[in-house]
């Protein structure tokens, strides 16, 4: 190897060894402090997802409404209250699945969503670096692990645990809606979502929507303190 591109690759190395160093401690104690910025709680969301179910029963629409318009009074400052603007709505393929995505919040350590498809849909959950709280609002969401003989069932009213670093395949047999809840580390999250666009569909629009969407709010959350 040349002189030159010895040096080069020595001030590459230098410099990528001080960004670990740099990072490194601050990710770690953000780590064992991760619950001190979550602004949603688990029982909260169960609850208002629950209620949501049982007073509007398969209007899927109305039950959207409920949940958003309580969130959005608790935390006017963190929640899209804009669930009826066809604009807050876009596609979203990851892990070969296919649906309608509404961005409720989307910060460095949460993000709310309402998921889902009136005709269907299967793919891989991915292997994240977050918890993912599923309440199923519509419908029913099939799970499965390797190993297991028998699906996961979850009917509208439950809710699906995806434990962090864990993955699944999963199913919307038919039509089905989710309040989706993730808390942990978003960011890397967006690899495995902008994956399908970048190497499938090809879809530039929907994913410059989709960046477009999410990076408002997290921008906009970090204007006011939330990480």
């Amino acid at each position: 190897m040349a002189p030159s591109q010895t040096s080069c690759l020595t001030r590459l190395l230098t410099f990528v060894g001080i960004l670990v160093g740099v990072f490194a401690p601050i990710v770690y104690l953000m780590e064992r402090n991760l619950d001190k910025f979550y602004i949603f709680q688990l029982d909260e969301l169960h609850d208002v997802a629950r209620r949501g179910v049982e007073a509007h029963g398969n209007d899927t629409a109305k039950i959207v409404e409920y949940i958003v318009a309580e969130l959005h009074e608790k935390h006017p400052s963190h929640v899209n209250p804009r669930w009826n603007d066809p604009d807050e709505w876009m596609f979203n393929n990851a892990g070969g699945a296919m649906g309608g995505m509404y961005l409720i919040h989307s910060s460095i350590t949460e993000y709310l969503i309402i998921f889902g498809t009136a005709v269907g849909t299967e793919g891989h959950t991915g292997r994240h670096t977050a918890d993912d709280y599923f309440h199923i609002l519509s419908g029913e969401q099939w799970a499965y692990v390797p190993g297991k003989f028998e699906p996961e069932v979850y009917p509208a009213g439950s809710m699906h645990h995806l434990r962090r670093g864990t993955v699944k395949q999963y199913k919307m047999p038919e039509g089905c809606f989710a309040l989706e809840y993730a808390r942990g580390w978003i960011p890397p999250m967006l690899f495995f979502g902008f994956a399908d666009g970048f190497s499938s569909t090809l879809d530039v629009q929907t994913m410059w929507r989709t960046a477009v969407v999410t990076g408002r709010e997290i921008i906009s959350n970090l204007l006011i303190g939330k990480i």
